[in-house]
């Protein structure tokens, strides 16, 4: 094993494909490796679940990026939201007040009132389906969750599909000069757009989740933007991956798809199964260290990045039996999917509901359900990005 991880290898096909068959040979030699990314920067990579777990709930590791992200704050703009002043990025007390503030905003009411909603959408794109074939992502995964959240937000639907190109701009991991330009050109429309936005509901309130922080006086500026960003992004970009990867599951598994087909009523945990099987976020948003400390005897120093691998956390083996099977009766999926501690996934019941209602309703709908090209033919999103989705999932039924 090399000294230090090369980053190259987060940006490889090969991981993008399979990051299991990486990670199953490193655990021999510990949980935590030193890895080379970004390029230049101290960072290490956990793959267990014990100290994994830890490390999402360690207030020594701080989300803080602009007082210990040097790379962030080296590459990022006063325009570039990802990391800018929202929940994700900030420690108590800011957090604690921002989380506050959305919660209220986002409450389980309003998500289950989303219920109806979510069916009607999903069954609408269903029916638009023709031939017996459809490009699963395109036609389904991507519009589902892009129409529900801004459905919640209050983003008109003639403009989601900006919305669609922006973040798949804003998740784009690549170092090339070029696609970093179009990325912060991305996060400035991104910006601009909230910032009409915020203005016309301030002006004539509506009953939608803008209008609804637009109301907080506790929130700057700057956070209502970035805080709009965030949910705009966390809102759809992983129940796309959820649904595509879950999906792609169950065509790999004919004996679980079938399962699944005859008992509807195993459906939450099966969404709980794909979640740890192959979740839709490959690694955690980074972490700092805030001062010197050690993680499974090896010392990290202050100022360090820590990245936590939820889908090695997953396939752990100390914790999942035969963890690269798949079994959606499993009791305890043990995963991290929708991380732990105070930052654990708001958008949580949001993303399950749409994972269930999704997937089942595609079960149902669709009889003889299978792939619509030869496995190998499949190609996935660059997992240098922490999110890990399929570039394409044709599909014929």
């Amino acid at each position: 094993m090399p000294d230090k991880l090369p980053f190259e290898f987060l940006f490889t096909p090969e991981f993008s494909r399979n990051p299991y068959a990486v990670y199953a040979p490193l655990r021999g030699e510990g949980p935590v490796f030193p890895i080379d990314f970004p390029p230049g920067f101290e960072a290490y990579l956990i793959i267990d679940h014990e100290h994994g777990r830890a490390a999402l709930n360690d207030p020594r590791l701080s989300k803080d990026m602009q007082r210990f992200g040097d790379y962030f704050k080296a590459i990022a703009t006063e325009d570039d939201l990802l990391f800018d002043a929202n929940m994700l990025s900030s420690d108590p007390p800011d957090h604690t007040r921002l989380r506050r503030i959305v919660s209220k905003a986002f409450t389980p009411r309003r998500v289950e009132e989303l219920r109806p909603r979510v069916q009607q959408i999903t069954d609408e794109l269903i029916d638009a389906f023709a031939g017996g074939r459809a490009e699963l992502l395109d036609a389904f995964a991507f519009p589902l969750p892009i129409i529900v959240i801004c459905e919640l937000l209050g983003v008109p639907p003639e403009d989601r599909d900006l919305f669609r190109e922006w973040s798949a701009l804003l998740v784009n991991p690549t170092f090339e000069p070029d696609e970093v330009e179009r990325r912060r050109a991305a996060a400035r429309a991104t910006t601009g757009y909230f910032r009409d936005l915020t203005e016309q509901r301030r002006a004539a309130p509506r009953d939608d989740l803008i209008s609804a922080l637009v109301s907080q006086d506790e929130l700057t500026e700057k956070e209502l933007l970035s805080t709009l960003s965030l949910l705009l992004i966390a809102g759809h970009e992983t129940t796309v991956n959820l649904i595509g990867n879950g999906v792609l599951a169950l065509l790999r598994n004919p004996g679980q798809l079938e399962l699944l087909r005859a008992r509807p009523e195993l459906l939450p945990n099966a969404v709980e199964e794909f979640l740890r099987y192959d979740g839709p976020v490959e690694r955690s948003t980074p972490r700092f260290a805030a001062e010197d400390l050690e993680i499974a005897g090896t010392r990290i120093p202050r100022g360090a990045m820590v990245h936590i691998s939820l889908g090695a956390v997953g396939r752990d083996p100390a914790v999942v039996a035969a963890p690269d099977t798949l079994d959606i009766t499993r009791a305890d999926t043990r995963h991290l999917a929708f991380g732990h501690g105070i930052h654990f996934c708001l958008g949580a019941p949001l993303a399950r509901m749409e994972g269930q209602i999704a997937i089942g309703t595609l079960l149902d709908r669709l009889p003889g359900l299978a792939l619509g090209c030869a496995e190998e033919e499949l190609s996935w999103r660059l997992t240098g990005s922490v999110v890990r989705g399929l570039a394409a999932l044709p599909v014929r039924f």
